[in-house]
């Protein structure tokens, strides 16, 4: 089910107006667990759109932000490789909420609590406009894909498999 609801102000959709970005917001019922798939589902949107944002750790437990499809998984293998890293794996949700500032399901690349390294699945760049968490579960906002490459410094990589 779609909310119609207005959706209050949040640290990412603040980042983005700050920088100037114009997005669409797009509010929807949140189920736990439900993820990119569901949200793609209920809003009517391809899933290959719909981009998560994943808080993940490598070997020193360092956090770094990977945005990928929603209807792909991380080879994290593949991505530590391509960034010089021993091995890289997700975080703890609890974990991942004290990195971000965000709840798991809500977790936004944008305005997070503490600066991390942002990697980018290449193929989303190719996408003409992705949807993406605005900071809050049940939200995404709709932006062109290369707001992420230039406010957020992210990095290209070469690392979905398919879910």
């Amino acid at each position: 089910m779609v909310k119609k609801d207005k959706v209050s102000e949040t640290p990412a959709t603040a980042f983005l107006r700050q920088h100037g970005v114009a997005f669409t917001e797009h509010p929807y019922e949140y189920l736990e667990h439900g993820g990119a798939q569901h949200s793609a589902q209920v809003l009517g949107m391809d899933p290959f759109a719909v981009v998560k944002t994943l808080i993940m750790q490598d070997q020193d437990a360092k956090p770094l932000v990977v945005l990928m499809h929603g209807n792909r998984k991380v080879s994290t293998k593949n991505l530590a490789r391509q960034v010089g890293l021993k091995s890289i794996e997700p975080c703890a949700p609890d974990v991942a909420n004290r990195h971000s500032g965000y709840l798991v399901g809500g977790t936004s690349p944008f305005a997070t609590r503490r600066a991390m390294p942002v990697y980018i699945e290449e193929t989303i760049l190719t996408l003409p406009r992705i949807c993406i968490n605005g900071g809050r579960r049940g939200y995404l906002v709709g932006i062109a894909p290369q707001v992420c490459m230039q406010l957020l410094n992210a990095q290209a990589v070469n690392c979905a498999l398919a879910e």
